[in-house]
């Protein structure tokens, strides 16, 4: 069974799918559910942890595949990933082979890289009797048929000499890993700050889309890439499109990181009428799905009871909360507001348990500027609540077909109902006045 498939079944298995599982048990075991902390001297790692998952799994990630690596002569099924130039080596002799090759290649690297230094410490006649002892190697190598003990004499020279006359530019076991640790945090660090950043969803702003307890990822490319410490961005791709999930710094407080809906684009006036939105005049048609409740505690304390509605949206449809409960906190019409040149209006999908722009500003209301946007949400990645793991959230796409919560799931004839009689028109009409400077 020395074929490709079970090669390419032994570097999936050990080199990705091995790695994603222990990662993925580290980060669980180090986020407890809930609000319980790790006290001790890992408490300060479950932090790090809790704060970054994703940095910290590309770097365990990589430091356990460097550690399989290492290891895979040893690991199960390796005989099926044999060289195969040389199908008669024993298997106790192709970890040193390997290894062989791997000094051959270090010790050309080093005499290109480092000639001149080289040159100086070692001298011609040096230099020739290292390149004597490497060819000498590689002989034993290709030597057919293969002697064993005429290969593990001419490996011996060669790591001596190696050590000796060029011990001073190699890099030690140790370095190398180290190396390739913080190259992992360096990678993951700048995908952070360019391309996908993980958000943790830390209230109820945006039920039914997204629950407390969800892991999302957000692209941080598709309205530009920011530069880090700083509110430009290498290019724009301004504005968001409505209906779009975005992740900002919140206005008021940029230190806090706020995740709403955008309803309205610059030049848009937006108006809510028992917290539905209207947008230029239009109101944004809706079905309604069937009543629905959530608690926020287990044991079925703070109860929410409500509706459920789908909501249209240019291209987007989603599904919006409308909480009896509170709903005699919200006034029945808020606005106009109108959006300016540079910025969004936002609003939660729990529409009557959402600080957003309505409620800005003490009342006032306030959009979201262009710079202040981190980027757009993709999907959850992870859920976890005081419950546990809730795995019917994973891959859940945050802008995709809308999903019931999984206590909701009676009313999937009425969403599915929803979806199929979508409006002919979703779209607003375009704004009666300008764009305000």
């Amino acid at each position: 069974m020395r074929s490709r498939l079970a090669r390419s079944i032994f570097w999936f298995l050990w080199f990705v799918l091995v790695p994603i599982g222990l990662v993925g048990v580290v980060v669980w075991l180090l986020s407890p559910a809930g609000s319980a902390e790790i006290a001790g001297p890992f408490g300060w790692i479950s932090a790090l942890v809790r704060s970054q998952p994703v940095p910290v799994g590309i770097a365990l990630f990589t430091l356990v595949d460097v550690i399989l690596w290492s290891n895979r002569h040893r690991l199960p099924l390796s005989r099926h990933v044999r060289e195969a130039q040389r199908p008669d080596l024993p298997d106790s002799v192709r970890a040193p082979y390997e290894k062989a090759r791997s000094l051959i290649y270090e010790c050309d690297t080093i005499l290109a890289k480092h000639r001149k230094s080289v040159q100086r410490e070692l001298g011609d006649q040096g230099i020739a009797r290292l390149r004597a002892t490497v060819d000498a190697l590689a002989t034993s190598m290709s030597r057919s048929p293969f002697d064993g003990a005429d290969f593990a004499d001419a490996l011996a020279r060669v790591e001596g000499e190696v050590d000796v006359r060029l011990g001073r530019w190699r890099k030690s076991e140790a370095r190398e890993y180290v190396e390739a640790i913080v190259m992992a945090v360096a990678v993951a660090f700048a995908l952070r700050a360019f391309v996908v950043e993980a958000f943790k969803i830390p209230s109820g702003s945006m039920i039914p889309s997204l629950m407390v307890g969800d892991h999302i990822f957000v692209n941080k490319f598709s309205y530009g890439p920011a530069i880090p410490f700083s509110t430009s961005r290498v290019w724009t791709s301004m504005p968001p499109r409505r209906g779009d999930v975005i992740v900002f710094a919140f206005p008021e407080h940029p230190e806090q990181d706020f995740i709403k809906r955008v309803l309205a684009i610059p030049g848009d006036t937006l108006e809510t009428r028992k917290g539905h939105p209207v947008i230029n005049g239009w109101s944004v048609p809706n079905c309604l799905v069937g009543p629905w409740s959530y608690s926020e505690l287990e044991g079925g304390a703070a109860l929410h009871e409500g509706d459920l509605y789908v909501e249209y949206l240019d291209d987007q449809t989603f599904l919006t909360f409308y909480d009896r409960t509170t709903a005699s906190n919200i006034p029945e019409y808020q606005g106009p507001f109108r959006a300016k040149a540079g910025e969004v209006w936002v609003m939660g999908d729990n529409r009557n348990n959402s600080h957003d722009s309505r409620m800005w500003y003490f009342g006032q209301g306030g959009g979201v500027p262009f710079e202040n946007i981190r980027g757009r949400a993709l999907f959850v990645w992870l859920s976890v609540s005081d419950a546990g793991i809730d795995l019917s959230r994973e891959g859940v796409p945050v802008m995709g077909p809308p999903k019931l919560p999984p206590s909701a799931g009676k009313l999937a004839p009425a969403l599915a109902a929803c979806v199929k009689n979508r409006p002919s028109t979703t779209t607003p009409p375009a704004p009666r006045v300008a764009l305000w400077p």
